[in-house]
């Protein structure tokens, strides 16, 4: 029976782009967001650009429309451009997921080059993969072709010595507290040097 070829663990990403209803943006909503974002109460807002602080309160509160004279002594005065009177304000969408995996009690994934522990297995649509492995693999032989797949990843080395193997670079030898960020569409592979199989830790990302 043939053993199954090497390859990290698949990863679910999250590619939700499902719209979303815009609101009309309100000018005055977002020069008050400009004007605290900077730091600047009315009266200091009316030194800098020019207008009247009461002018100022009531475009801020939707009572009147500004002139584009107006407009260009607000943008000049705080040092922004007209476009951003109009963009409408980022959204900070917090799920407040997390989840804990304690020492050892990943989720186990063994290949024949590789003891993979895939860790925040609970976790769905995760934009990361962590997971810890033990090197199995003793050199470049022991693969049959390049690994390669979507994103980029991030490798630290937690114990022993590798030797990690790039299509388009000179093999190089990592020990620990060693680390490497590479593009993981680029044929890539490790191997143990040190007595015992080296363990690192893999973050995969799309």
């Amino acid at each position: 029976m043939t053993e199954q070829q090497d390859a990290y663990p698949s990863m679910t990403i999250s590619t939700d782009q499902s719209s979303e209803n815009i609101a009309p943006i309100k000018l005055g909503e977002r020069l008050k967001e400009i004007r605290r974002t900077l730091g600047l109460t009315l009266e200091e807002a009316s030194q800098k650009t020019g207008l009247a602080r009461s002018t100022l309160s009531k475009i801020e509160n939707e009572q009147i429309s500004p002139t584009f004279q107006a407009m260009q002594k607000l943008t000049n005065g705080l040092d922004i451009n007209i476009p951003q009177l109009f963009a409408a304000p980022k959204k900070v969408n917090t799920t407040g997921r997390r989840d804990i995996t304690r020492n050892e009690l990943g989720k186990s994934h063994p290949t024949s080059t590789y003891e993979h522990e895939l860790l925040a297995t609970q976790l769905s649509n995760k934009k990361m993969m962590p997971f810890k492995s033990l090197v199995r693999a003793r050199s470049f032989d022991d693969y049959s072709d390049w690994i390669r797949h979507d994103g980029e990843e991030f490798l630290l080395v937690l114990k022993g010595e590798i030797t990690f193997f790039s299509e388009y670079y000179e093999p190089v030898n990592l020990s620990e507290g060693d680390s490497v960020y590479y593009d993981a569409n680029m044929g890539h592979m490790l191997a143990s040097v040190s007595e015992d199989d080296a363990l690192i830790l893999w973050v995969t990302a799309s």
